[in-house]
């Protein structure tokens, strides 16, 4: 993962509702684990035509979107099975962020533990920005808010140990992994101060008897 902590970019918009993982990743394409590569399936099926040519109506055909990094969606985006292959669809066709009036749970969950942060909005500016795609749009990490081009500032939820992970640029394991000199002196602390039984747990307490 990359740290992330501010992004300032177009938006492509997908005005659907209940856009679910199979959507964003259909099934037949889960038979790789490697994340290079599956950024050109996403969408597969609304982005090709029953030709097999590309649908030159759907918006990440468009070469004008080709470097936008913020999906809106409709309500209720990544609903469905559980498949960490959807964030990382998403995140290989080059998107950062999604905002919607509503994510699903495991969805939001998977993408934070990617790097894509999900952006979850009152539902009257979320359908503003679905009815302005290509809007140019600042995410401030730290300070949990999405700025529009006028300047109207909207925050949105997001926990506290998620957004240290993205602001650091680490998933759960990587964060672990920073901790491990604290956990160390820790270890050592402890052990300065413990009774020899806790330091040594095979260790037999001595036991003093009253005369």
């Amino acid at each position: 993962m990359t740290v992330f902590t501010h992004l300032h970019s177009r938006t492509v918009v997908l005005r659907e509702r209940n856009i679910d993982t199979d959507q964003i990743i259909p099934a037949r394409f889960l038979t790789t684990t490697e994340r290079k590569g599956l950024g050109q399936h996403a969408f597969s099926d609304w982005r090709t035509q029953a030709d097999g040519t590309p649908n030159p109506q759907f918006p990440f055909n468009d070469p004008a979107n080709a470097d936008a990094q913020i999906l809106v969606a409709g309500r209720n985006f990544g609903c469905g099975s559980s498949r960490e292959h959807a964030p990382w669809a998403l995140t290989d066709l080059g998107l950062r962020a999604v905002i919607s009036a509503e994510i699903a749970d495991i969805f939001r969950s998977n993408a934070l533990k990617n790097g894509l942060l999900p952006v979850v909005l009152e539902e009257s500016v979320v359908d503003e920005l679905l009815a302005n795609p290509g809007i140019e749009l600042h995410i401030d990490v730290a300070r949990r808010e999405v700025v529009l081009p006028d300047f109207r500032t909207f925050r949105f939820p997001l926990d506290a140990f998620a957004q240290t992970c993205l602001i650091e640029g680490v998933d759960q394991l990587g964060y672990l992994l920073k901790q491990a000199p604290a956990i160390a002196r820790f270890e050592a602390a402890r052990d300065e101060i413990a009774p020899p039984h806790i330091q040594n747990p095979t260790a037999i307490p001595e036991v003093h008897h009253a005369s």
